[in-house]
């Protein structure tokens, strides 16, 4: 038994210093001194010795034990040493190199209008309403005196959930909630995304941004609405912009009128934007319909109103003097990164 010790001892110091990693250090413990190892079954067998025999092998074999523990501990400092060195040597880190450039995002330019937009109405006074972007057909069209069969609808083609539910062609449905909802005086800006079975092309979507604003307290008139609006054109695109008034028709107003702003890119002397006219269109407004606060609850007798209503692609494409509508979605970091 002596012998085998000696030879187990022997191996094990031969291995240990022929081990090139770690892994053949942690086999070499397992095989020899594990359960199951060489030593440790040499100890077994120690129950078949005389009385005089076991202290000798058993001190001898503490002490081939100890000598191999000693050396595998050794060599796993050495090794994990020599590793560690590789380890820098390979991936070592020039730090003259450049550090890879972060790039940050930045803000879309609809957005950048559209707070500008809120800043402008929330400093008048007004208030951020919305509403759900899929709409009753009554919010949509009936409560804003478009009725059923009525030829305004067909300019608002829309896409239809069933014949009651639909998506949302203007925010102007959120007017009529709060109008139900809440006692004049009222002033309030909408803004949210709209829907019309429109076809794609460099000025048209089916999904857009529209920019509503609402005004219901007593003794309003055209003058304050037009008021309201000079200031706003002012605040967005610079104090010597021109604001024009033409009457038109919405079925929820009463007048109505269409709003010019001499243009931005020529200062109203005509250019290809303008069509060489001097003037762009830049929303739609009018005074509520008293149809339309009737149906709401309120006194028309007692209170008047003003309404207008804004595509936010058109005010961004106006104010930067973009081209295309379809730029906005595109998502291209080289268009976005221009503002």
């Amino acid at each position: 038994m002596k012998d085998k010790l000696q030879a187990i001892k022997e191996e094990a110091l031969k291995s240990i210093d022929e081990a090139t990693d770690l892994k053949v250090i942690n086999d070499i413990r397992v095989n020899i001194l594990g359960k199951k190892g060489e030593l440790t079954s040499v100890l077994r067998g120690m129950k078949d010795l005389s009385k005089d025999e076991r202290p000798v092998i058993g001190q001898l074999a503490n002490e081939v034990r100890n000598i191999i523990e000693q050396k595998l501990e050794e060599a796993k400092v050495d090794l994990g040493k020599k590793q560690r060195e590789k380890q820098l040597t390979e991936e070592v880190i020039d730090v003259t190199m450049p550090a890879k450039k972060n790039v940050l995002g930045h803000r879309h330019p609809m957005n950048i209008v559209l707070e500008d937009i809120k800043n402008i109405f929330i400093g008048m006074g007004y208030e951020i309403a919305e509403g759900p972007e899929v709409e009753k057909d009554y919010y949509n069209f009936e409560a804003l005196n478009i009725p059923e069969n009525h030829p305004a609808k067909d300019e608002q083609d829309t896409f239809y959930i069933n014949k009651d539910i639909v998506l949302r062609t203007q925010t102007s449905p959120v007017q009529i909630r709060v109008m139900e909802n809440q006692k004049p005086p009222i002033r309030i800006l909408a803004p949210g995304k709209v829907y019309r079975s429109d076809e794609v092309d460099a000025s048209h979507s089916p999904v857009f941004t529209q920019i509503e604003g609402l005004v219901v307290d007593k003794n309003i008139t055209m003058a304050d609405l037009k008021g309201a609006l000079e200031i706003f054109a002012k605040e967005l695109y610079g104090e010597k912009v021109k604001v024009k008034f033409r009457p038109h028709h919405f079925p929820f107003t009463e007048p109505s009128a269409e709003v010019d702003v001499s243009c931005v890119m020529c200062g109203g002397k005509g250019c290809r934007v303008c069509k060489n006219t001097g003037w762009i269109e830049i929303l739609g407004c009018g005074m509520v319909h008293p149809k339309v606060l009737e149906m709401v609850g309120i006194d028309p007798k007692e209170y008047s109103g003003f309404a207008f209503g804004m595509g936010l692609e058109r005010i961004t494409m106006l104010r930067y003097g973009i081209n295309d509508i379809r730029l906005f979605y595109d998502n291209d970091v080289r268009f976005l990164s221009q503002f």
